[in-house]
């Protein structure tokens, strides 16, 4: 009997096995691939994810294997300087390939004694008042008290749970593979140039060596998915788009992504849940899906431990749909807008060269890039403080930093008076006196995630917020 059983390893899934794993809840990883596939999906961490991996101790692994970029150019590829006055201390992209951060989380994972097994596909789920059961497709049953999709786009649990996945099929696809180039780096560079002028989805990033990331639209929307291209497929692209094929060869590897944009119209059934891309799908507009799903996993974590341990409050699981679906709305909504801006048609090209003439506002330039790295979002905590229902960047205090104190995932009141008090959730609440410069209140509570609870100096207020989201009281 397990606590919890996750059912897919890539970085959602692990990033929540490591939240709850921090709890001493018991998880089991269930991974349908006997290895993680060498396809580099996605290529960063924007700024928030980069915050959690700060917030639980993990960031400077992150920074060993990354390069810094700056974020202009992030919104529809409108290449503009990166705004000015960002409320984070990491105002960059984290360049680093998926493959390595699924190996930075797995390693994390380990760590923390959480087991994966690979080469296990669960088939089958049945939920009763006490827990769910699971079949893996080898005819193994397993039983645990909560089960979480993370198994992608395609996702079996969501299926089985029979939740409703609405929104748009695929109207273009997009070739993607690494390969060979048998050209100088001159040549892909001055070509790449020209072409991208017209055509955004298409590109020749170098890895070195002659080895390129090469991006270039497919013919069509291919009707089996599973199909791989071939390489004469990349260089019949190629040579459509830029004239050449590059002297392409050697791929290590080949595959196809779309732009269908859907959306599970429930986070939670019962003890069943979903995160990640079993939840959300969307055109790679921006690089936000990786990161939604890292986002998904850590405001999720907290609160299923709180129900595992027994003392989340009424309602607590259910605000992880409450909050996450907007979020996840909202990311759906401007990859959208930034699909239609690259289009090359006349009509979309003249709202581009118009959003493009808005983003020379700097205000206009911050909203966009803030909605792609994810520190403009605020959840809908009720009236109060303009801080509430916001995540709270790494201020400096002066014994050190707010994320250095986030390392264990617990709530935490920061108490700049020394007069409040968190006595009866000290098992769940860390109560640090300390005071920053660059924090204009007198506390905060924040939640494991980092997002503000409550903000004030008055104690029995402060209790109230302790009870709504930690729970009763110790006795």
């Amino acid at each position: 009997m397990f606590d919890v059983i996750v059912a897919g390893g890539g970085p959602t899934g692990l990033m929540l096995a490591s939240e709850l794993r921090l709890h001493g809840v018991r998880v089991l990883v269930l991974e349908r691939e006997l290895e993680q596939p060498p396809f580099v999906r996605a290529l960063g961490l924007h700024a928030r994810s980069v915050e959690v991996m700060d917030q639980r101790g993990l960031l400077e692994r992150f920074l060993a294997h990354g390069r810094q970029h700056p974020l202009g150019g992030f919104f529809a590829g409108i290449v503009k300087p990166s705004p000015e006055r960002l409320d984070t201390t990491y105002p960059y992209v984290l360049g680093i390939p998926q493959t390595v951060t699924d190996r930075l989380l797995a390693e994390r994972v380990a760590e923390l004694d959480a087991e994966i097994r690979r080469g296990r596909e669960v088939v089958g789920l049945s939920q009763d008042g006490d827990g769910v059961s699971v079949e893996l497709a080898d005819g193994t049953r397993l039983r645990s008290r909560y089960l979480v999709g993370c198994d992608g786009g395609r996702s079996t649990v969501r299926k089985l749970l029979g939740v409703g996945f609405p929104g748009e099929p695929s109207r273009v696809e997009t070739l993607l593979g690494e390969m060979e180039v048998g050209v100088p780096a001159e040549t892909v560079a001055s070509v790449v140039a020209e072409v991208r002028k017209t055509q955004r989805r298409f590109g020749l990033g170098s890895f070195g060596e002659g080895v390129y990331r090469v991006v270039v639209p497919a013919e069509g929307v291919a009707e089996d998915r599973a199909v791989r291209p071939t390489l004469d497929e990349f260089k019949r692209q190629l040579r459509a788009y830029a004239g050449t094929d590059f002297g392409v060869h050697s791929p290590r590897w080949l595959s196809r992504f779309g732009d269908a944009t859907r959306q599970a119209e429930r986070y939670r059934v019962g003890r069943v849940l979903l995160a990640g891309d079993a939840a959300h799908i969307h055109s790679p507009m921006g690089g936000q899906g990786l990161n939604l799903g890292i986002q998904d996993a850590f405001n999720l974590g907290w609160k299923l431990a709180a129900e595992v341990a027994g003392w989340a409050p009424d309602g607590l699981l259910d605000t992880y749909h409450s909050e996450r679906h907007p979020v996840a709305a909202d990311v759906l909504d401007n990859t959208r807008a930034q699909a239609e801006l690259i289009s090359t048609e006349p009509g979309p090209q003249a709202v581009r060269r118009l959003v493009a003439e808005l983003m020379d506002f700097e205000d206009v330039n911050r909203y966009l890039i803030e909605k792609i790295i994810a520190i403009g979002i605020r959840y809908d905590f009720g009236e109060g403080h303009d801080l509430l229902g916001r995540r709270l960047r790494d201020v400096r205090l002066k014994r050190g930093r707010l994320y250095e104190l986030t390392r264990a995932g617990r709530g935490l009141l920061l108490d700049q008076t020394g007069q409040l008090s968190a006595a009866g959730w000290a098992d769940r609440v860390d109560h640090v006196v300390d005071v920053s410069e660059e924090l204009a209140v007198p506390a905060v509570l924040l939640r494991p995630d980092g997002h503000v609870a409550w903000v004030g100096d008055d104690q029995r207020d402060l209790a109230g917020h302790l009870a709504r989201w930690f729970g009763a009281e110790a006795g």
